[in-house]
């Protein structure tokens, strides 16, 4: 078949939509020009709003990525992969619960300096801090390219400009417009996705027939199925791979991605941060569901025809389904342009996230300590404008390789962004959890945690083939050497047929374990770890630095039990802890009880006195100061 072009008017609706996105950012930098600061920049001086923030952690991660993948798994696989929907939005639900509470409180530019604190060591916040680099490099690569092989299927625009252009407009307006200019450009872009998407769910199924028709013709092929139990973690896509992986992905991605505690630790309360991811459970539902409907009226209208297009080699793998079935249904004028618009809105969203994370962590874990004190406020800004530069840079290279890959998008990103997600999710696990993990066991685990789940994803690409898919209809398809009316597609690899034993066997675990095996990795080995090395006393690291497991998950908890599972340690309300303002008080010099005088400033505890020797509330730096010194009052007294 032919290729199709885009006329005029798709082309302004795309070029209207890049120009769009370009001018928030300089608005932003134009807007801002007096308050030229890191925090400004970073983190937008904890000013959004949560709606905009909301949609922003949204679109942060539902890229176009996500708008060809998913779309592509239904079509190729069935239903069953709808179950990641659930998944996610427990992921989205664990987050709000476990992880929000504990790091809104602490206002960190870099969400590393937690690991610094936590652990007491410098090692612990670089390992993090350089798994993340690895995750946000590796996903923005991905989500360059896959607009990119879409454009190429429905106009031949050469998939290397298309990287380029991504690349060079989402560098652009991060790096002159900082958080305020990437949340407010995602705002506007989660518009263009919304409005492309329904385009093609409403006259996709018009077309069709209705939604009726839509889901007899997938029964009757035999795609409709949810529930598949099986337990063995070979199996591509099964009700626990979908669920529990798709939970702990999420959850890393919610609640410790560097990203996403950027946009939440922007808010002014905790309350409106926890709201904001809390309203991505309905964002999550709505837009997967919207692509997964796509790819069974894709689906069904193929079907009808009696014609899979990739059977019959006219697109060249599943990542370019939807931009066909565009192309060949929306033939409306301005309908192709705004599809093409949707994904590369959904590009330049999730480009930009990662450019400001990557920026804010670099700067705020490498270089600060080493520069900070030498430059000023307009120095460091332009320094991190510098990294948002480099960064763009080092993914528009990662979407070069990514070209060379099989596969769905989808699979690609969720291999090696998976990969690392885990190990990061895992390394605040362990110092969140278990308050006797040290910093030795934090770097060996993630260390670990990152390398044999990346291990696995890159040994999954060089052994194992494409994966078996179900039949698909040919009967009417114009393709040479067509026997049959059915036949498979994709590769004429079929993974059941090959067996795989010893070290191999670890390739055909499905990608949808790998974030799991990276966590439970660092957890183990970081624990084991501890052991030898000499664990932690309870009441050695501060309660704000952990989090009461069983209390935040089950409410209702016996007071005995609750004290029990939280070796009883007492934990502040995380609402009071975000909302409080320190206080301080003074030590008379001459101990004639005037604390309005004095000049030498101490704390409060939770009670309002004056922290106490022994207190776990104290930190290190209170301590070298002499609070801890049990002689201390009685000196002061004598002065």
């Amino acid at each position: 078949m032919a290729t199709a072009y885009l006329g005029v008017w798709d082309y302004v609706v795309f070029g209207l939509m890049l120009l769009l996105s370009a001018a928030i950012g300089i608005y932003y930098a134009i807007r801002s020009r007096n308050k030229n600061s890191t925090d400004e920049f970073l983190m937008a001086s904890g000013e959004m709003s949560v709606i905009p923030v909301a949609m922003s952690l949204l679109l942060s991660f539902m890229s176009a990525i996500f708008i060809l993948g998913f779309p592509a798994e239904m079509y190729t696989q069935g239903t069953q992969f709808y179950m990641q929907v659930v998944g996610n939005m427990l992921g989205c639900v664990m987050s709000v619960l476990l992880f929000v509470p504990m790091l809104y409180p602490l206002k960190l530019t870099s969400t590393f300096l937690y690991l610094e604190k936590r652990f007491d060591s410098r090692a612990a916040k670089l390992t993090g801090t350089s798994i993340m680099i690895v995750q946000l490099v590796l996903y923005m690569g991905v989500a360059s390219f896959a607009p990119s092989t879409a454009l190429e299927a429905v106009t031949g625009f050469p998939t290397w400009a298309s990287i380029i252009i991504v690349g060079l407009v989402s560098t652009f307006y991060t790096s002159l417009g900082g958080m305020k200019a990437v949340v407010w450009t995602d705002m506007f872009q989660s518009v263009v996705m919304f409005a492309g998407l329904l385009a093609i769910v409403i006259q996709g199924s018009i077309v069709v027939g209705g939604m009726e028709e839509v889901w007899r013709i997938n029964e009757e092929w035999g795609r409709i199925t949810f529930f598949d139990f099986d337990p063995d973690p070979t199996v591509r896509q099964t009700f626990w791979s979908l669920v529990v992986g798709s939970m702990v992905s999420w959850t890393a991605t919610f609640g410790v991605n560097q990203a996403s505690v950027q946009r939440y630790c922007s808010l002014p309360t905790l309350q409106k941060a926890k709201m904001s991811v809390m309203l991505n459970v309905v964002g999550v539902l709505f837009l997967l569901t919207i692509v997964c409907f796509a790819g069974i009226i894709i689906f069904a209208h193929y079907a009808k025809l009696g014609c899979d297009p990739l059977s019959a080699k006219y697109i060249r793998n599943s990542n370019q389904l939807i931009p066909y079935f565009v192309m060949d249904v929306l033939g409306y004028p301005g309908l192709p342009g705004l599809f093409v618009s949707c994904l590369f809105s959904g590009a330049l969203s999730s480009t930009s996230s990662g450019l400001n994370a990557l920026a804010a962590v670099t700067w705020e874990d490498f270089l600060n300590p080493v520069i900070g004190q030498k430059l000023s406020e307009g120095q460091k800004t332009l320094v991190t404008k510098f990294l948002v530069l480099f960064y763009g840079g080092a993914g528009v290279g990662i979407s070069f390789m990514v070209m060379n890959l099989g596969g769905t998008v989808l699979q690609a990103s969720m291999s090696f962004t998976g990969a690392a997600a885990g190990p990061l999710l895992g390394m605040f696990a362990l110092g969140a959890f278990f308050p006797w993990a040290n910093w030795i066991g934090a770097v060996v685990g993630g260390i670990l945690g990152l390398a044999f789940p990346l291990w696995i994803s890159i040994g999954a690409y060089t052994i194992v083939g494409a994966p078996s898919n179900l039949e698909f209809p040919t009967n009417n398809c114009s393709v040479p050497n067509t026997t049959d009316a059915m036949t498979t597609t994709m590769s004429s690899i079929v993974t059941a047929d090959v067996e795989y034993t010893g070290v191999s066997a670890l390739y055909t675990v499905s990608y949808l374990w790998y974030p799991s095996i990276g966590a439970t990795t660092v957890v183990l080995v970081g624990l084991i770890v501890s052991a030898i090395t000499g664990m932690n006393r309870i009441g050695d690291v501060d309660t704000k630095y952990l989090v009461p497991f069983f209390d935040r998950l089950i409410c209702c908890l016996p007071g005995p039990a609750s004290r029990c599972l939280r070796c009883n340690q007492e934990f502040r309300d995380p609402e009071e802890a975000a909302s409080e303002k320190k206080e301080e008080i003074v030590i008379p010099a001459s101990g004639d009880g005037d604390v309005s005088s004095c000049k030498e400033k101490l704390p409060l505890s939770e009670s309002g006195h004056i922290l106490e020797y022994g207190s776990s509330h104290v930190e290190n730096n209170e301590s070298k100061s002499g609070i801890n010194n049990p002689g201390f009052n009685d000196e002061k007294q004598e002065t």
